[in-house]
């Protein structure tokens, strides 16, 4: 089912991630994120974004019984191509021109609450929600275009410690982290995020995308260097035989259930 947009203020648009039970992320949740996006565009150009999900998660990421598979084929050209198109999510988002602001309502991990650290402004929902970059212990590693993305939402030393340790911080340590900027009560979180979103009048969308574009104009240029990193070198990173190992136990603890793929000799 495509995502929902409904026009919560004259002015706003609300956007729920709807793709499957907890927004995994896969082919399916980056053409749910596009098809939205295009309809935004063609539809809501006098409207800023509030994105959220439902029930208990914002995001959990990738879809691990779509892409540990993918890793393990060890093919560069298939996981090159899956980059591309999984990069080109986020960098919509990220330089989306109008305001953004996501309303966590709750878990965030991994490519999830990269998908809210694209978003201008982040309020979550009281409770007990937990946000993560848990790549690196999983045997992912961070694409660099991330990277530069998460530094810009957080600052080098906290983007360090969520990207290399891979630890889970409950909502106080996310709010110290700069992770998110407020809390409310879960009943209240849409219309907080919709009146925070509502602060920018439509005539004053050209102003603020100008200004958008120059606060990220360094970290849009260390993209552009980045890249190639990536292009050299993720894709051996996502199918090297230590990560597909560690893939494959760290499926095995979630799932609880033995991997369907084989594993390098």
């Amino acid at each position: 089912m495509p995502w929902t947009i409904d026009r919560r203020h004259p002015h706003v648009a609300v956007v729920t991630m709807n793709t499957n039970k907890v927004n995994a992320q896969n082919p399916a949740f980056f053409a749910d994120l596009h098809a939205a996006f295009d309809r935004l565009e063609a539809e809501f150009a006098d409207c800023a974004v509030v994105l959220t999900g439902s029930g208990a998660a914002f995001s959990a990421g990738l879809d691990l019984d779509h892409h540990f598979p993918l890793f393990a084929s060890r093919s560069l050209k298939e996981i090159d191509a899956w980059f591309e198109a999984y990069r080109a999510t986020n960098l919509r988002l990220f330089t989306y021109p109008r305001p953004t602001v996501a309303a966590i309502n709750g878990h965030a991990y991994a490519g999830g609450l990269i998908t809210a650290l694209d978003c201008d402004h982040r309020i979550a929902a009281e409770g007990p929600l937990q946000f993560s970059l848990n790549e690196v212990p999983i045997g992912i590693p961070m694409p660099a275009v991330y990277c530069e993305i998460i530094k810009h939402a957080v600052g080098p030393r906290a983007a360090f410690e969520l990207t290399l340790f891979g630890q889970i911080y409950d909502l106080p340590a996310a709010s110290r982290s700069g992770i998110v900027q407020e809390t409310t009560a879960p009943d209240a979180l849409l219309n907080a995020a919709v009146a925070w979103a509502a602060l920018v009048p439509p005539d004053c969308y050209t102003a603020y995308a100008f200004s958008k574009r120059a606060l990220q104009a360094t970290t849009m240029a260390a993209i552009d260097q980045a890249g190639r990193l990536d292009r050299d070198w993720l894709s051996r990173g996502m199918s090297d035989p230590g990560s597909i190992q560690a893939h494959a136990r760290r499926y095995r603890e979630l799932k609880g259930r033995e991997i369907t793929w084989p594993l390098p000799v």
